[in-house]
């Protein structure tokens, strides 16, 4: 997949299909969107991904700055669904600024020789959000793309969106997140050292320090999965500060994956929250603590998420 990030002044040489949108969490609403641009290929059309950068949220001071992905887990996450080219459009004072009609022509007719969009309802560019839907269907006759809008899907009575997902995580609620999502929520990175103090309680570990924009779940302790090498390994998470041996006061992700003994130091993994399974706490004891880990080691072997075998490996899907 090829990346046109943090530059205004690009040029495409391909026709393309072209999805927009802000794509925080790669919702359910988001998946339908890329596999309409995807269907595109059919009709020799590239397909690419436009968002901004940051998220006009983010920009305007409208958000806390924590996202549902990093820019990185994004990126990796269109990779493997087939997207051939990414435009990560600053959102800068000048571009914000740009009127929607000066938008659709400069953008995405001359420079993006876009074919087909594909928007959500509440699709918003150009000067003071201006720009919508019905503009983009209508210019698209005289700039000769093809403009298709979505509706909005719904789940359990409610609109399916960034919001709801980002409601879902902040309460823990790790099945329904999923649910919205179409897939776990993950947190991605390198394998980072951390004070060794799994090895020390028998218990090694891989560490993951996300960023701080994004956003994690509640505190506590997490049945969860671990992709790696094409692989997926049933696991358990800490994500939090591990209070009871550390005052270091940093968010992290610590996982102790089953039947798995390998050194992976700097090797990039996913780590899926699959459910809640107690919230973090400061224990009287390290003997105390010990104690309270083997008993969620036990409870993670047994734990069965979609009625599928926990423990061992199997290939990733």
């Amino acid at each position: 997949m090829d990346i046109i990030a943090d530059t205004l002044d690009f040029q495409l040489y391909r026709d393309t299909a072209v999805a927009m949108g802000k794509f925080d969490g790669l919702h359910t609403g988001h998946r339908k969107l890329l596999d309409l641009v995807l269907g595109q290929r059919d009709r020799g059309l590239v397909p690419c991904v436009f968002t901004f950068d940051p998220s006009p949220a983010v920009f305007f001071g409208l958000s806390d700055g924590r996202e549902l992905m990093t820019r990185e887990e994004k990126r990796r996450a269109f990779r493997e669904m087939g997207v051939k080219l990414l435009i990560e459009f600053p959102l800068t004072g000048e571009s914000a600024a740009m009127e929607p009609e000066d938008f659709v022509r400069q953008v995405l007719a001359e420079r993006m020789r876009t074919r087909y969009v594909a928007a959500g309802e509440d699709v918003s560019f150009g000067r003071g959000g201006a720009g919508d839907g019905t503009l983009l269907r209508r210019l698209g006759e005289r700039w000769g793309y093809e403009m298709q809008t979505i509706e909005k899907l719904k789940y359990l009575g409610r609109e399916v969106s960034s919001t709801y997902v980002r409601a879902q995580v902040e309460a823990g609620r790790m099945e329904l997140a999923a649910r919205l999502l179409g897939d776990f929520y993950t947190v991605g990175g390198r394998v980072c050292h951390g004070a060794r103090l799994g090895h020390g309680l028998g218990m090694p570990t891989v560490n993951l320090l996300p960023p701080a924009s994004k956003l994690l779940p509640p505190f506590g302790v997490y049945f969860s999965r671990v992709l790696y090498e094409g692989r997926r390994y049933a696991a358990i998470s800490n994500v939090g500060c591990k209070p009871t041996v550390t005052d270091a006061g940093l968010a992290g992700v610590e996982t102790y994956l089953y039947d798995f003994d390998r050194e992976i130091y700097g090797e990039e993994i996913q780590v899926q929250l699959l459910s809640f399974h107690r919230p973090e706490r400061r224990f009287p004891s390290v003997e105390a603590l010990k104690r309270q880990l083997r008993e969620d080691l036990e409870a993670g072997r047994a734990y069965r998420p979609e009625g599928k075998e926990s423990s061992g490996s199997e290939p990733e899907k």
